[in-house]
């Protein structure tokens, strides 16, 4: 279906293109791609060209989406699929809470039962064809909020507002170990840098020193890249922690290798947890990570949104070791 953009005009004169490019983010390319589709702008209306003025008063529409662009190649999901838990949704996104073990696109024997999958097959029962992009992914194991656009003037403003640091999000995690806990606002800062473990496809690594062994090693490939990690310690035992992190980066991987060279790897985490069983620790039969919160901005009316993701299960029930509050 098409999908549009309407604004209304307010204390502004000056070109269509102009407002287009300062009031609804869209990039020139966006702008551009828009004028050779059917009525692709329309100025109160009417088709018009992006060199004509508009003032205050005026409505302006952009088609941001083609009845061909679409997701229409994503299978059916499995039934006893669990159903989606929408946190968030109006005409250019969709947020939802991922529960563990569900990938977010196809890849390898997960044809269909994904959380792509679901979100086209929930947009085509509202008669919403539509090709909906991540904003950024979960791994399988982890729980959380993940976004998606609806469209791809949506998909790049949102982009630019993970790298500018507008769009944020909060994370979960149970760590082995003790790390003392926090007061107010207290943080700390991990800045290893990351790059592929040439032991294990599956698996990425912190250089710790300029003298790791992997340095003499590096391709195009596995080049290490700057990653940054904060956090703050919620609660503390003598075994383990529960701790909030948000990212300055977005490396695959990227907490959970960080907290193993920490020296506290995520309890559950059988790729970084050198299968560690801690004792008097709450049981994770994944990794113990969950997207927790998030925060940006509606792409187009710039409306801050702030979303938070219900606790799985295993989260919750780390209430019984102790008293404490999220």
């Amino acid at each position: 279906m098409k999908q549009y953009l309407t604004l209304e005009v307010e204390n502004y004169a000056g070109t269509v293109e102009h407002f287009l490019r300062t009031h609804a983010g869209l990039t020139r390319r966006q702008i551009s791609q828009a004028k050779f589709r059917e009525n692709g702008i329309l100025k109160n209306g009417i088709h018009c060209r992006v060199t004509e003025h508009i003032a205050s008063g005026d409505t302006i529409s952009v088609c941001l989406a083609e009845d061909t662009e679409s997701s229409s190649h994503l299978a059916a999901p499995p039934a006893g699929m669990r159903p989606l838990e929408i946190l968030y949704e109006d005409s250019d996104i969709i947020a939802v809470n991922k529960p563990s073990g569900v990938p977010v696109h196809p890849s390898g024997i997960h044809f269909n039962d994904t959380l792509a999958n679901q979100i086209f097959s929930y947009s085509s029962s509202k008669g919403e064809a539509l090709c909906c992009r991540s904003v950024g992914r979960l791994d399988k194991e982890t729980s959380g909020v993940v976004l998606f656009a609806k469209n791809r003037a949506a998909a790049s403003i949102l982009q630019k507002q993970k790298i500018d640091g507008t769009f944020r999000k909060q994370y979960l995690a149970a760590a082995s170990g003790c790390l003392p806990a926090d007061k107010g606002k207290d943080q700390h800062t991990i800045k290893f840098p990351i790059a592929a473990d040439p032991c294990n496809p599956l698996k990425m690594m912190a250089l710790k020193s300029s003298f790791e062994p992997f340095s003499l090693h590096t391709t195009r490939e596995n080049i290490s890249k700057y990653a940054i990690t904060h956090y703050h310690t919620l609660y503390s035992t003598p075994d383990w922690s529960l701790v909030v992190l948000w990212l300055e980066t977005g490396r695959t991987h990227q907490i959970r290798v960080h907290m193993d060279a920490l020296g506290h790897p995520l309890l559950g985490d059988s790729l970084y947890g050198h299968n560690l069983k801690a004792p008097n620790s709450p049981h994770f039969s994944r990794a113990a990570l969950h997207a927790w919160k998030a925060e940006f901005l509606q792409p187009f009316t710039r409306q801050r949104i702030f979303l938070q993701a219900s606790l799985p299960d295993d989260f919750a029930a780390l209430k019984s070791f102790a008293d404490f509050e999220f």
